[in-house]
């Protein structure tokens, strides 16, 4: 029974990805490689603006279900894959809202309906081998789809920001995905077959970014004693200077 129940969950993930206009939400531009703003750290694309939404966006859910996983876990693994979770969606979410009023990115302080349906789901759960199970899985298979958005903005974007982003998010990822697979719990088969489509947007709830007077954006804590190193962005960026909008765009 546990089995299908996770595989009935998957599938109506993979529903949600599937046709995220039925959820609300919006999807990545089909302009992914168009320029909005050439900025003293390279050229920002429309799938660059996405990805660091889409990041700030896996922590609004990631982290709440990660310290969910620490207090309602009952196996061992589940709960040090929480603690990994809560640790590096804060370490992420930090350089999130670090980059996002240098390059002029609105991020979002409400995870998507989607997102939220897992939260929800989750909390629903009892605490004990149904919830272990349902926390492995979905976690499995969400970082495991939004890893491949990871790789390929690593390897396209010619942004020096949004790079030093993708290269500590893959690095994360790949910790909670092994984290989440050491628990013996997760159904690789039933995940790698539901990880294909790529997260969606939330759609609304933006909040212009941080730095603004009169606007607050949530802060994601870590957890004492944190393991995941923060990126140097203030290094990286080197001046909050020089971003400039592409002719005719109106979009943050």
């Amino acid at each position: 029974m546990g089995t299908l129940f996770v595989g009935g969950a998957l599938s109506v993930t993979l529903a949600a990805l599937v046709y995220p206009s039925l959820l609300g939400v919006r999807t990545v531009s089909a302009a992914a490689s168009r320029v909005i703003a050439d900025t003293q750290w390279g050229p920002l694309t429309e799938g660059d603006r996405d990805f660091v939404v889409k990041v700030r966006a896996a922590g609004l859910w990631e982290h709440p279900v990660g310290r969910m996983g620490v207090e309602k876990g009952t196996d061992d693994g589940v709960v040090t894959a929480g603690r990994h979770l809560v640790d590096g969606h804060a370490a992420l979410d930090l350089t999130c809202r670090k980059i996002a009023p240098l390059l002029n990115i609105t991020l979002p302080n409400r995870a998507s309906p989607q997102q939220t349906g897992f939260v929800n789901q989750l909390t629903t759960d009892s605490k004990g081998a149904q919830f272990d199970r349902d926390f492995a899985n979905i976690l499995r298979q969400t970082d495991g789809s939004f890893f491949t958005t990871v790789a390929e903005i690593r390897t396209t974007t010619r942004n020096t920001l949004v790079r030093a982003l993708a290269e500590q998010a893959d690095h994360i990822l790949l910790h909670h995905i092994a984290s989440l697979e050491q628990t013996g719990l997760v159904d690789i088969d039933q995940v790698l077959a539901q990880q294909n489509v790529s997260p969606a947007l939330p759609d609304s709830d933006l909040t212009p970014p941080p730095g603004i007077p009169g606007q607050q954006v949530t802060v994601l804590t870590p957890p004492p004693n944190p393991t995941s190193t923060p990126i140097d962005i203030d290094r990286i960026a080197g001046s909050e200077d020089g971003v400039t909008a592409a002719p005719g765009d109106g979009k943050n």
